[in-house]
């Protein structure tokens, strides 16, 4: 049995989830190999290779990869299933990345794709979650190839260091034409990445403002070193951007703190974050659904505790 991992790198390094996508692939048993697509890619073919558990590194480099679209990267992940008849499990993380490649690559290899798995009980039988995180599917795949999506959070990154799998060149298939990256923005962030930082400090409706939002929160978050996070109703209204959203329509995270500061709780957000090691929830309502979830729970004005707690800090 091999398992094939459809990396998600920027060219450097691999990014954080292809860590937690590997440790995912080691409850399977057999061999785990790792594709990384893309142009100049070399570093983070490395990269790969010294991720503990990875007994091969596969390395498909031309220009024509360098946009990573889902037609061109799907293609090499069925050429290179073809060239080798003993995979049995394609995975990638249920991040944007992984949900934009995986879908057509499962449906040129004929397989049901299973998302978000949190948990392996067996080589063909996963658990995911569904309506919003309050019921779990147990789900039975009979596929000659399994394709499954992972959720980073519920299994820990595996070790970015101690191993030495080969990195083998394998063909980067042809230009299909299907689509063309015109442009592409990348936010640089002062704080650290949302799924990947331990601490979070969310606002919600409750913050008021835009104005607000930052004069309350961002001092906290600065003090901690944490993230910045929003709930959906907070992004909606306009007071975070959309890459602040934590839920189910947004990211989820589970880091060893998260804050959630005026958010009332709606399920959808609470699918998010409930997964988070330790949940301090401040809310002026004592019946707001949020501190059925929280671990320390705080019924006052957020607009006189956050700033108090942040001089305390």
């Amino acid at each position: 049995m091999t398992i094939l991992i459809i990396a998600e790198h920027d060219g450097a390094s691999i990014k954080p989830s292809t860590l937690n996508t590997i440790a995912a692939a080691a409850k399977l048993g057999g061999d785990v190999h790792v594709l990384v697509a893309g142009h100049r890619c070399a570093a983070a073919g490395n990269a790969a290779a010294a991720a503990t558990g990875v007994a091969k590194v596969l390395l498909a480099d031309a220009p024509h990869l360098e946009s990573q679209s889902a037609e061109n990267l799907a293609s090499v992940v069925v050429s290179s299933l073809k060239a080798d008849a003993g995979y049995t499990h394609v995975l990638a993380p249920a991040t944007p990345f992984g949900k934009n490649v995986l879908p057509r690559a499962a449906a040129l290899l004929d397989s049901s794709q299973i998302s978000d798995v949190i948990a392996i009980e067996a080589p063909d039988t996963f658990l995911r979650p569904f309506y919003a995180g309050n019921a779990v599917a147990r789900v039975q795949s009979h596929d000659k190839v399994k394709v499954l999506s992972v959720r980073t959070t519920a299994f820990d990154a595996a070790p970015a260091s101690g191993g030495t799998a080969p990195v083998q060149a394998v063909p980067p298939g042809d230009e299909l034409g299907l689509s063309e990256l015109l442009g592409r923005e990348v936010v640089k962030l002062e704080r650290p990445e949302l799924t990947a930082a331990s601490i979070i400090v969310s606002g919600g409706r409750g913050v008021g403002s835009a104005e607000k939002f930052r004069e309350v929160l961002e001092p906290l978050a600065d003090k901690l070193g944490a993230a910045l996070g929003a709930s959906r109703a907070a992004v909606d209204a306009g007071y975070a951007p959309n890459d602040y959203q934590v839920g189910q329509t947004g990211k989820i995270v589970a880091p060893q703190l998260y804050v959630a500061v005026g958010i009332s709780g709606a399920i959808q957000h609470l699918a998010g974050m409930k997964d988070s090691k330790v949940i301090v929830a401040i809310n002026k309502d004592p019946d707001a659904p949020i501190f059925q979830v929280a671990d320390y729970g705080l019924a006052a004005d957020l607009f006189a505790a956050v700033p108090e707690m942040t001089g305390a800090i």
